[in-house]
C-alpha cells in the first residue's frame, strides 16, 4: 500500500458549505428568477472549482484533511479529501453544473410555481453529497448521509399530488430504516475498534473479530448503505420515486442519492472491513450473490416497462450492482472498474434522464409506445439518448465499455466465470430494452409531430454535452478530470497496485 501524506486544508469544508450558503440567497431572490438562478449556477461552478483544486495533490497521494470538532477521544466531525473522496466529489459537483442549467429549462418550461423551494433543496442535497464524499470517518459519513435523505424528500414530493406523496413516504420508510441500521453498525464498530476513522485496507486490521460478529456487522452496514444502492430486494423505493420531476430523477440516479449508496458500499468494503478480511470470511460472496441477482432481475424488469423513466430506473438498479459486483470480486481490475463505473454510469444515466425530461416538457410524452418518429423532430435529444444507450450496453467507444471491461477482466482475475457470464447476459439485456426505443424514435413514423422541434436550449445543450463527455471518456478515460488515475490511486492505496 502507498503511504498517504496529509495536510490541513479548509478547501473540503468550503466545498461542502458553498451551496449551503447559496440557499438563503436563492430564497431571498425568489421574485427575481434570473438572480435566483445566478446563485444556483454560481454556487455549482465555485463548488466544482474547489473540488478541481484538490486533484493535483490527490494524484500525488496527498490528502487534505480538517478536524471540525472533537466530540470525545476517537469521535470527531472531520473531513478528508482522499483520492476516492475527490473522485466522487468530482462526479457530483461536475454533474450538478449540468443539472442546474437543465433544471432552469425544465421548471420554466412547465411554469413550475415552486421553483425557489426546488433549487434550495437541490443545493442542500449537493452540500450533503460532498460531505459524504469527504467524510473522514463513519460518524461524519452518517450525518451527511442522513441529511441527504431528509433534503431529498421535498424534491421527491415536489409535485405534491397523491402519487408523489406516496412515493415520498415510501422513500423515507426505506431510507430512514436504512439509516438506523447504519447508525447501529457505526456504534458497534466504535465499541470494537474505539475508532471510527476510515483506513485504506480496513479498520479491523489487528483486531480479533469473530466470524459471527463480522457477519452481523457486515449485514448491518449492507442494510444501511444497500437501500440507497438499490440492491434487491431493497430497491422498490427507486422506481416509485420516479413520480418526482425529471431533474430530481437525474439527481437520484446519477449525481447524489444512489451514487452515495454505492460509494458507501465501496467505502465499507475497502476502508472499513478491507479486502483481506472480506475474502478470509467470505463476506465478498454475499455481495457477489446479491449484485449478480440484482443485475439480471432488474434488467428483466426493465424489459417490461412502457414508462420511459421507470425503464431507466430499473436500468439504474441493474447498473448500480455492477459497482457492487466489482467491489465484491476484490481483484484489482474489478475494483478499478467498479470505481470508474461510479463516474461513467453517472454521465451516461444523467444524459438519458435529461433526454426523458426534454421529451416530456416538449412533447408531453412519458411512455415508450408513444415515441414513434420523435428522432426526426428531436434529433439532438435522441442522438444523445443513443449515445447513453450504446454506452450502458457496453459498446465502444462510449465510456461504459471501459468500466465494464475492467470489471470483466477482474472477474477473470478472480477466476469467476459465472460473473463473466452474468456480465455478458446483462449486456444483451441492456440492448434488448434500449435499442427498441431507438428503433421507434428513428425508424417509425409518428403522428402529430409536424410543428414540433427540440426543447429549450437550457435542456438540450446540457444533454448534448454530457453525451459528448461520455464518448470522450470512452476514448480517453483520463480526459480532463483524471478519473482513471484517481481510481488507480485508490486501488494502489488499498491493494498495493494494479495486477
Amino acid at each position: 500500500m502507498n503511504i498517504q501524506s496529509c495536510y490541513t486544508s479548509f478547501v473540503p469544508l468550503y466545498a461542502v458549505l458553498v451551496s449551503l450558503l447559496a440557499v438563503p440567497l436563492i430564497i431571498l431572490s425568489s421574485k427575481k428568477k434570473n438572480l435566483r438562478d445566478f446563485w444556483t449556477i454560481g454556487a455549482s461552478l465555485i463548488k466544482f472549482g474547489l473540488v478541481i483544486s484538490l486533484i493535483p495533490n490527490a494524484l500525488l497521494n496527498k490528502t487534505a484533511e480538517l478536524s471540525i470538532v472533537e466530540i470525545s477521544p476517537g469521535i470527531e466531525l472531520a473531513l478528508k479529501a482522499d483520492p476516492f473522496g475527490v473522485f466522487f466529489a468530482l462526479v457530483a459537483s461536475g454533474l450538478w453544473i449540468f443539472t442546474s442549467f437543465y433544471s432552469i429549462g425544465y421548471v420554466r418550461g412547465l411554469k413550475d410555481k415552486k421553483q425557489t423551494r426546488y433549487f434550495s433543496y437541490f443545493a442542500i442535497c449537493l452540500s450533503s453529497t460532498i460531505g459524504v464524499a469527504f467524510a473522514a470517518n463513519l460518524l461524519t459519513f452518517v450525518i451527511f448521509y442522513e441529511i441527504l435523505t431528509i433534503a431529498t424528500y421535498p424534491l421527491v414530493i415536489h409535485k405534491e399530488d397523491e402519487k408523489s406523496i406516496r412515493a415520498g413516504r415510501k422513500y423515507l420508510a426505506y431510507t430512514l430504516t436504512a439509516g438506523s441500521l447504519l447508525i447501529a453498525a457505526t456504534a458497534l464498530t466504535y465499541q470494537i475498534t474505539n475508532n471510527l476513522d476510515f483506513k485504506a485496507g480496513g479498520m479491523f486490521n489487528g483486531i480479533a473479530l469473530t466470524p459471527n460478529m463480522a457477519l452481523i456487522l457486515f449485514l448491518l452496514f449492507l442494510g444501511g448503505v444497500g437501500v440507497k444502492a438499490s440492491i434487491m430486494p431493497l430497491h422498490s423505493w427507486l422506481p416509485t420515486a420516479m413520480a418526482a420531476p425529471t431533474p430530481v430523477s437525474a439527481l437520484l440516479h446519477a449525481v447524489a442519492v444512489v451514487k452515495s449508496g454505492v460509494f458507501g458500499i465501496v467505502r465499507v468494503v475497502l476502508f472499513v472491513f478491507g479486502p483481506k478480511l472480506m475474502y478470509e470470511l467470505g463476506l465478498n460472496n454475499i455481495l457477489i450473490v446479491f449484485a449478480g441477482f440484482t443485475i439480471i432481475v432488474a434488467s428483466l424488469m426493465a424489459l417490461k416497462q412502457d414508462n420511459l423513466k421507470r425503464r431507466l430506473a430499473y436500468s439504474t438498479i441493474s447498473h448500480l450492482s455492477y459497482i457492487v459486483l466489482g467491489a465484491g470480486l476484490l481483484s484489482s481490475a474489478a475494483i478499478l472498474g467498479a470505481i470508474m463505473h461510479i463516474a461513467f454510469h453517472a454521465v451516461m444515466k444523467i444524459t438519458l434522464f435529461f433526454c426523458a425530461g426534454a421529451i416530456y416538457v416538449n412533447l408531453h410524452k412519458e411512455n415508450i409506445s408513444e415515441l414513434n418518429g420523435i428522432g426526426k423532430v428531436m434529433p439532438w435529444t435522441m442522438g444523445a439518448f443513443a449515445v447513453g444507450s450504446i454506452g450502458l450496453t457496453g459498446i465502444p467507444p462510449v465510456n461504459g465499455f471501459v468500466s465494464k471491461w475492467y470489471i470483466g477482466l477482474g472477474a477473470l482475475q478472480a477466476n469467476n466465470l459465472i460473473v463473466l457470464i452474468i456480465l455478458i447476459i446483462s449486456g444483451l439485456l441492456n440492448a434488448a430494452y434500449f435499442f427498441p426505443i431507438l428503433h421507434r424514435a428513428f425508424f417509425r413514423t409518428g403522428e402529430g409531430l409536424e410543428d414540433k422541434k427540440e426543447a429549450s436550449p437550457f435542456m438540450v445543450v446540457p444533454l448534448v454535452i454530457t453525451a459528448i463527455l461520455a464518448v470522450l471518456l470512452g476514448i480517453y478515460p483520463d480526459f480532463l478530470f483524471h478519473f482513471y488515475h484517481l481510481a488507480v490511486m485508490v486501488v494502489t492505496n488499498v491493494l498495493g497496485g494494479i495486477s
